[in-house]
């Protein structure tokens, strides 16, 4: 297999977990609503295939990590979403 292939399966693979972890803070009751808005439109900026995945992630992790500042924010939704965006942060263009 090659090494772009090798690499590309890697960022698809991080994208998916990070995004799955985003949307478990969309989908918390307990989490602010302009928290869980912030985060699912995050969400859907990594869903544009439009762009390169490491376009994509940028851009989401610039809107994380305002969110991530809010006082509001429930303490287990930080510390996932400090885990998504670290997760979103080792994707590496080909």
């Amino acid at each position: 297999m090659s090494m772009k292939l090798k690499r590309q399966q890697e960022n698809d693979a991080k994208l998916a977990k990070a995004s799955l972890s985003l949307q478990q803070i969309a989908d918390s009751n307990i989490t602010p609503r302009n928290i869980r808005k912030i985060v699912k439109d995050s969400i859907m900026m990594l869903q544009d295939v439009k762009q390169s995945i490491a376009v994509r992630a940028a851009n989401a992790i610039s809107l994380l990590d305002e969110v991530a500042q809010d006082p509001n924010m429930p303490s287990f939704a930080r510390v996932t979403l400090w885990s998504a965006v670290s997760e979103l942060e080792s994707i590496r263009e080909q």
